[in-house]
């Protein structure tokens, strides 16, 4: 089953005997343990019918004598195994996962990894239960995943400030999510977040930031790309080198990669050849003019020889803003 799918029947109190959330995105895993923990019982039944275990510190055993129980003066009682990939012998949950008590919720949460789909175990949580995996949403969905989320906050929000977010915040639905909730008490209902919005109430800079960077780069645009390493060397706390050093490695590979393309007139599918949003295929067009594939690999090793600078390797006593003013140099030259 999908996230949307759990979410809807849990939310009509439509609840399965068992729930094995796992996968690399906790994001999903909580937000599903949290309405079961507030909504499947009322506060009045919780004590006498609510446990909760975490995998460090729990056995097998317990847990299932526990989920065997019938619940006290309540139709149901609910069992939730938190970080249970640190479980020892969790296939030994095997004997209760073929045979579930109906009266009891059994909520395993199996974070930042998956069960081998190919063993007897996981085919019978599949078969008795509910499998649901979450998997890294990838770098060109994170627009699209903010939109969303965004506009259940009932609010919008700009291009400009989604990239904000994202190249700030990475791929960590929890901290990007966690972040638009605190911004929509600020703002009203029915507005747009800008990058302006970013800036006053997160703390990052809307014209000083790698993806501004990226774009005066992909522009050849000196002066700007100067102003912004000038920045970075200042606050190089807020601004890591091996943060920058990744991002445009990611970047020139990716205009290298347009180069070899076999279709570059549908943005679509050159879109999802390179992996990022379809508004940005004209910058990469762009770009690509005015690198060529030569030009783009030499980039490419000097961001590989620099990050080796960066940790110490080959570099005595250069500082981290330095190394950075070099190579911008170097990449423009």
């Amino acid at each position: 089953m999908t996230f949307e799918e759990i979410y809807s029947s849990i939310k009509k109190q439509e609840y399965a005997p068992i729930y094995f959330l796992m996968g690399e995105e906790s994001f999903y895993i909580d937000k599903i343990t949290d309405y079961i923990l507030e909504n499947a019982l009322p506060q009045a039944e919780r004590d006498f019918n609510q446990t909760v275990f975490y995998g460090k510190d729990a056995d097998i055993a317990n847990i299932m004598d526990t989920a065997r129980r019938f619940p006290m003066m309540s139709t149901r009682q609910l069992v939730v195994v938190k970080e249970a990939q640190q479980l020892k012998n969790i296939e030994l949950l095997d004997t209760y996962i073929k045979n579930p008590l109906k009266s009891t919720i059994l909520v395993i949460n199996y974070k930042y990894k998956s069960l081998d789909k190919r063993k007897a175990f996981t085919k019978n949580v599949a078969q008795y239960g509910i499998l649901f995996e979450s998997k890294k949403i990838y770098e060109n969905q994170l627009p699209d995943w903010i939109s969303k989320y965004t506009s259940s906050l009932k609010l919008k929000i700009d291009t400009k400030a989604s990239i904000l977010l994202s190249e700030f915040l990475g791929n960590d639905l929890s901290k990007i999510s966690n972040e638009l909730d605190k911004l929509s008490i600020n703002i009203p209902q029915g507005n747009t977040i800008t990058a302006d919005d970013i800036e006053k109430n997160i703390g990052i800079s809307k014209d000083f930031n790698n993806f501004e960077l990226q774009n005066a780069l992909g522009k050849k645009d000196v002066v700007k790309a100067n102003q912004i390493i000038n920045y970075f060397s200042t606050n190089e706390k807020n601004n890591p080198i091996y943060v920058t050093i990744a991002l445009l490695h990611s970047y020139f590979s990716k205009i290298l990669k347009f180069h070899f393309l076999k279709n570059k007139t549908n943005d679509k599918i050159t879109a999802s050849a390179l992996g990022v949003n379809p508004f940005f295929v004209k910058d990469y067009k762009s770009a690509a003019r005015l690198y060529n594939p030569k030009k783009l690999v030499s980039i490419i090793n000097l961001l590989r020889e620099y990050d080796l600078k960066s940790k110490g390797i080959g570099n005595v006593s250069s500082k981290n803003g330095d190394l950075l003013k070099e190579l911008i140099f170097k990449t423009l030259h």
